[in-house]
This record gives structure tokens, C-alpha cells and sequence, in this order.
């Protein structure tokens, strides 16, 4: 009897296989594997298909935006280069874009090193003013700005322009500053300057490259936000100073021509090497707090 119930004891264990789960087990784990990939490949193709179709349709040979794209060229791409709005549209973006990360960066520094490390009267409502910048509607910045800026009696301007963008992107350095603080641990900062390191070889050597690769994620954000921005642009422009994305929305009023598709697809292009670097420099899943070994 004995005898009999190893054999069949034996006989189920192989049938389960060499981990020991049982086979239905394993079928089903693949099932819902091959599913949960099914499902993640229908959600980033819904989310891609607006690019997709808008990448496309900037290559129709037709006078009119149409999907399927009727014929394949560049055209389109080379008309651009005979419009200077565009191009001078695209050169502001890209200048207070620039401006807005290097800027950002510096302000982001200064501010996450003040409300990590030192106590002062308002601490706790500053912290706070960062955090719930993010919940503020952009229109509502926008509306704010037109009439802040037309009490001071500011003309629009690259400067003004400049301004209005850092409302939105020295949040995202100060958050990302914070978060590269909240690991650094201080006994190698106390450690430096106990051997005789001055402050500013301390912040150079120890603090800063604790917090570098938070930074230039969040110099990188600042450009691709001041660049892609339209709401708060609206505002603050006027007929002779554009930015790209409001040069579009206006170019859209009176024309539908694959002009505007072509624009959008270098847009894209131009975010999607800003994601790349951020990708090789700090890892995207880092900059939200995943845990790149998991």
C-alpha cells in the first residue's frame, strides 16, 4: 500500500513539473501574462494612434491633412523652410525653453537645498506653494499673468514670456531636487569638511552629485514644458512675438494643410530625444520614485 501511494505520489510530482506548481497553474499564469501584455500593447497603440496618424498624414501629397495619407513625400517638411514664421516661431520656443531649464535648474537648486536643510518662517506654506503649483489649471496661470503683468506695465517679450514659463517648471526641478536630497546622507558632507574641505568644495564634490541626475531630469522637463506649452503662451504673446505651439493654433484658424502636421511631427520628434536623454542619463522610472532594480 505504502508502495502504491509513493508511485502515485512520484507520478503527480513530475506531472507538476520541476518547480512543483501544478500544470493548470502554470496555463493559467501564461494566460494571464499574455493577456496583461495584450492589453498593455491596445493601451500604448490608443495612446500612440494620434501620433501616429498625425506622423502620416505629414507625409500625403495632397494639399489637405487626410489619413490614410494619399501618396508618400517630404514636401511638406521642405515648405518650411520657405515659411520664417515658423522658423522664428521655433527659435523663440527653443531660446525660452533653454532659458527656462537653465534657469530653473539654478532656482530648483537653491530652493530644495533651503527647505531640505535649514528651518526659517514660512517653510512649511513654501513647501507647499511647490507642491500645489502642479494643481493650479494652466488657464488660471495664464489669466493671472495677462493682469499681473498689465498692473506692472510689462510689454510682452521673451523676458515676460521667459517668466510666465518658470511658474510652471521651477516646481518640477524643486520636487526632483528634494527627492535627490531625501538619500543623501550628510555624515559624508560633515565628513568632507572635517578634513578640512571648504563649503564650496563640499557642495561641489558631495552634495551636488548627489542630486545631478534629479537636476538635469528636471532641466529636461523645464524644456520640454516651456516648449510644448500653449495655454500661458496665449496670454503673454502678441501678433509679432509667437511661439511655435501658439503659431499653430492660430495657423489652424485659416489653414488646414499638412503644414501643421509636418510642425507637430518635428515637435514630437524633438520631445521624444529630450525623453531619450533623460532615459540614459537618469532613468525615467527613477525620476517617479520606481526602483530601477525592480
Amino acid at each position: 500500500m505504502t508502495t502504491a501511494r509513493e508511485a502515485e505520489t512520484a507520478t503527480a510530482t513530475e506531472a507538476s513539473g520541476a518547480s512543483g506548481k501544478p500544470i493548470a497553474a502554470g496555463v493559467g499564469g501564461r494566460a494571464r501574462r499574455l493577456l496583461g501584455a495584450v492589453f498593455a500593447a491596445l493601451v500604448g497603440l490608443f495612446l500612440l494612434a494620434p501620433v501616429l496618424v498625425t506622423i502620416a498624414s505629414s507625409l500625403t501629397t495632397t494639399s489637405y491633412v487626410t489619413f490614410p495619407p494619399k501618396g508618400l513625400t517630404l514636401h511638406w517638411y521642405a515648405e518650411l523652410l520657405n515659411r520664417p514664421e515658423f522658423l522664428d516661431s521655433f527659435l523663440l520656443s527653443i531660446g525660452v525653453a533653454a532659458g527656462a531649464a537653465v534657469v530653473s535648474s539654478a532656482l530648483g537648486l537653491a530652493a530644495g537645498l533651503a527647505i531640505h536643510r535649514y528651518r526659517f518662517p514660512g517653510k512649511a506654506v513654501l513647501d507647499r506653494l511647490f507642491s500645489s503649483a502642479f494643481a493650479v489649471p494652466t488657464i488660471v496661470l495664464g489669466i493671472g499673468l495677462l493682469q499681473w503683468y498689465a498692473q506692472l506695465g510689462m510689454a510682452s517679450s521673451p523676458l515676460t514670456l521667459l517668466l510666465a514659463h518658470l511658474v510652471l517648471t521651477v516646481p518640477y526641478t524643486v520636487r526632483l531636487v528634494l527627492a535627490g536630497l531625501a538619500g543623501l546622507d550628510r555624515s559624508a558632507e560633515l565628513a568632507a569638511a572635517g578634513l578640512g574641505a571648504k563649503a564650496p568644495r563640499v557642495f561641489w564634490h558631495v552634495t551636488l552629485p548627489a542630486v545631478r541626475g534629479p537636476l538635469i531630469a528636471g532641466a529636461f522637463f523645464a524644456l520640454i514644458t516651456s516648449f510644448d506649452d500653449l495655454t500661458i503662451a496665449l496670454f503673454v504673446v502678441t501678433t509679432d512675438m509667437q511661439t511655435l505651439p501658439v503659431r499653430i493654433f492660430n495657423y489652424l484658424q485659416y489653414n488646414y494643410d499638412p503644414t501643421v502636421t509636418a510642425v507637430g511631427t518635428v515637435m514630437v520628434l524633438f520631445a521624444a530625444v529630450a525623453v531619450v536623454i533623460i532615459e540614459r542619463v537618469v532613468g525615467v522610472a527613477h525620476l517617479f520614485g520606481a526602483d530601477p532594480e525592480n
